[in-house]
């Protein structure tokens, strides 16, 4: 009933069989066009028809076909069906009757089809609003020429992963005062080329290193060139690779490229916020202290044992320092990187990648923490590029530390500079893609680089200009009589000192001169990763030969071996310790 006290309609009465088409047609409600109903109007139920409000010249326009009355079936071919006369309507009675033919279970099927594509609908144009929503959260960043253009490839891959330390939504509560965000935590994360494992390594922010020249994409649309800045008593540090003088995540890409010899993909950076708001949307991450953590400038006050952390409090532990033994920025990234592995715990125990409203509301906090090349940004690639990572299990993901030492030119020791003995190994092993987490005998077999095969050009025919960057003196003088006088290199001049130290050597010619390349590749016993082809066609200028940190002597293979230093520190994400 409704609340006049007249008979509701059943939405279900409305629909009935036209015995002509075999179809269901909408008997039309009389209340919607203001009109009483016929029988109100004295007229028999048998004698109605449908009829719509009033057409042309107060003719009545039909809706719908005229329907046979009630009680009439379909006539079988060949006969004609006899008149019906209506019977008298049960008492109470306010529904029609279901016209014999037409089976309570038809009826309900067509109604659940018509529900079922009702929501499926819904849920398409559902997912549609959610992936606007998610695009809508991501910020992108144009880097130029560095990085990948495409999603994902085959061979190892490479991600920067970067915390900056921006107070952006901070409320001026972290980082640096006026800063608009530094390389504060920087991870790159090497996927092998079968996904079989992967390694994340820290790079201290205290790095004492050289910067290269960087392009920056403007708002205008227009490029601007921020000059390098050489390696000296008063070099930068690594951190100022962001946000320093307008640099952006590329120009921290480049430096870690120059820096390891390894081709980075693409980057992903996040601020504070994302460490609050990601441990808070999976419930808190489990951490295990070996003795107290009491930090008065963090507010930390963790006693020894197991925590679950989330929001402020996981935000402090990530970022406490004074709390630490050594107070130092090494012994924080142990902290983080025991964190980070605990999130991955996390992750995969609560069941997050096969719940729907966890899945959304962690995709929806980290694209919102999110900021990453323009060559991944939507969601569409994001997911690609995540699908083709979650290959690695994470039982196989291992976290490490670039190996550093005290800066020698420093009498209190508060930034480091590489380890030229130690960390040389690390990365012919990231290059070569041999694991670090498990036995190197499970090591994927070694792939020819298409730098490195193809023809070689004749020794006469190459013509280099070698530069110093390894900061050996004499390195160049006798690289050049050694090119000259044994391997009968046809010209090889005197380039002097690099800009800046560099870690690794590297080769740069263009795509004329990939056969020359090639030859001198393999006199200096390079890798693939040093070869740095340019969109140049030209063949008239010189190649040019950078000396880095892994030159040791001429006639010394530059590939170092990969075998990994002795004391390497490394932490298992799938392995729950205690630190402190």
């Amino acid at each position: 009933m409704d609340t006049h006290g007249g008979r509701s309609t059943d939405p279900a009465d409305r629909w009935v069989l036209d015995p002509r088409t075999g179809t269901y047609q909408l008997r039309p409600d009389p209340a919607q066009d203001g009109r009483r109903p016929a029988a109100a109007r004295g007229v028999p139920a048998q004698a109605r028809s449908r009829t719509a409000g009033p057409g042309p010249a107060g003719t009545a326009t039909p809706r719908s076909r005229t329907l046979p009355p009630p009680g009439r079936t379909t006539p079988r071919p060949g006969r004609t069906a006899p008149p019906s006369v209506p019977g008298p309507r049960r008492r109470g009675s306010g529904r029609r009757k279901v016209r014999p033919g037409v089976s309570r279970r038809k009826k309900a099927l067509i109604w659940t089809a018509g529900a079922l594509g009702l929501i499926l609908t819904a849920t398409g144009v559902g997912g549609y609003l959610l992936y606007e929503h998610l695009n809508g959260n991501l910020t992108t960043v144009d880097v130029g020429d560095a990085g990948s253009k495409s999603v994902t490839h085959d061979g190892p891959m490479n991600i920067l992963v970067i915390g900056t330390d921006s107070r952006q939504g901070m409320g001026d509560t972290y980082g640096d005062a006026g800063s608009v965000g530094h390389a504060d935590t920087t991870i790159l994360f090497h996927v092998s080329a079968d996904r079989s494992d992967a390694v994340a390594v820290s790079i201290p922010r205290d790095i004492v290193t050289a910067i290269p020249a960087c392009p920056t994409k403007q708002k205008d649309g227009s490029v601007r060139v921020i000059p390098g800045v050489p390696q000296g008593l008063t070099a930068p540090k690594f951190n100022e690779s962001l946000g320093q003088d307008g640099r952006d995540p590329g120009c921290t890409m480049r430096l870690v490229e120059q820096m390891t010899g390894l081709r980075i993909d693409h980057f992903m950076m996040v601020n504070f916020e994302a460490v609050k708001t990601l441990s808070t949307a999976v419930g808190g991450v489990d951490v295990c202290l070996s003795r107290p953590l009491v930090d008065p400038k963090s507010h930390l006050d963790l006693g020894a044992g197991r925590h679950r952390l989330e929001g402020e409090t996981a935000l402090e532990f990530v970022r406490t320092r004074h709390a630490l033994r050594d107070q130092s920025d090494l012994d924080r990234i142990k902290l983080q990187q025991n964190f980070l592995g605990a999130l991955i715990r996390r992750i995969k125990s609560q069941g997050t990648l096969t719940s729907p409203a966890k899945l959304f509301t962690l995709a929806d906090t980290a694209t919102k923490a999110l900021t990453v090349d323009s060559s991944i940004g939507s969601v569409s690639k994001l997911s690609s590029l995540a699908r083709n990572l979650a290959q690695v299990d994470p039982k196989h993901i291992t976290f490490t530390t670039l190996p550093v030492v005290d800066n020698p030119n420093e009498k209190v020791h508060a930034t480091v500079v590489v380890d030229r003995t130690r960390a040389p190994g690390l990365l012919a092993a990231l290059r070569d893609d041999v694991p670090i987490g498990r036995p190197a005998k499970a090591a994927p077999k070694r792939t020819p680089d298409p730098r490195l095969s193809g023809p070689k050009a004749a020794p006469a025919d190459v013509a280099v200009t070698v530069v110093n960057g390894s900061g050996i003196n004499g390195a160049v003088r006798s690289t050049v009589l050694w090119l000259h006088d044994v391997e009968g290199v046809g010209r090889a001049d005197n380039g002097g000192n690099a800009p800046a130290p560099q870690a690794t050597t590297t080769l740069r010619y263009t795509s004329a001169q990939a056969g020359r390349a090639r030859t001198l590749a393999a006199m200096m016993g390079l890798p693939a990763a040093a070869l740095h082809p340019t969109v140049d066609s030209g063949t008239s200028a010189p190649m040019t030969l950078t000396l880095g940190g892994d030159f040791t002597a001429a006639g010394t293979p530059i590939d170092a071996p990969a075998t990994l230093p002795g004391g390497l520190q490394k932490t298992e994400a799938d392995s729950a310790t205690c630190v402190g």
